[in-house]
């Protein structure tokens, strides 16, 4: 997303806006606080002062630090889930189904583990959120252009590798949280965790056999 662009008057930022406006302003800011340095770099006051606006303005959309953060974990999440559906269109077309549904699983794991690589920040704050936030949010929650999230995605990649016959029926009831765990960790691990230090001509072989064994294990 881009950053807001004020509207000035006499050469001052605008103080007021339409209605929703403001809100989506603050988000955006949000989302570049975010994009910069991770969850903790979202200040309401700073976000408030990017969309020029004075502090109290943004109380009529967010009473707290906290709301506009989940508002912009959830916008997070979605640019996630958008990077799945971007790789997912543009993965090489296969004449067996079976097949095409393998690729669809690397392909929704490439656009992970591409996302988490190339917006760091915005991936660290789509997943650092309390338990409670993952199941009381009103409305679409970080969900791409097809209208589901980053899990139902893979939930859906799976679906049709057993409709394919890619993948046991047996060996299909949570498969999700496995394959999730497993390319998440290595995410982490490149861009938090003692694996920084490797190249991207390291990290994408390793990415690869890792996506390999995520498909073998199932």
């Amino acid at each position: 997303m881009k950053s807001p662009t004020n509207q000035m008057t006499n050469g001052k930022p605008r103080s007021t806006y339409r209605h929703g406006d403001l809100r989506r302003a603050l988000i955006e800011a949000g989302i570049e606080l975010a994009r910069e340095g991770g969850p903790d770099a979202i200040v309401l006051r700073e976000a408030t002062r990017r969309a020029g606006v004075v502090p109290n303005a943004a109380y009529r959309h967010f009473e707290s630090r906290q709301e506009l953060l989940s508002a912009v974990r959830s916008a997070a999440l979605s640019q996630v889930a958008q990077a799945m559906e971007e790789e997912l269109a543009a993965r090489p077309k296969k004449r067996w189904r079976a097949d095409a549904a393998r690729a669809g699983l690397r392909a929704i794991g490439q656009g992970y583990l591409r996302f988490a690589q190339t917006e760091t920040g915005l991936f660290r704050t789509a997943f650092a959120a309390p338990q409670a936030e993952w199941a009381q949010h009103e409305g679409p929650y970080g969900v791409g252009p097809s209208g589901l999230d980053p899990f139902q995605l893979l939930s859906r990649a799976l679906d049709e590798m057993v409709e394919a016959g890619a993948l046991d029926t047996k060996r299909r009831a949570e498969a999700e949280y496995l394959a999730w765990s497993a390319v998440h960790g290595f995410a982490l691990l490149v861009i938090e965790g003692p694996l920084q230090a490797l190249k991207r001509a390291q990290i994408e072989p390793l990415a690869g056999r890792l996506l390999d064994m995520v498909e073998n294990g199932l």
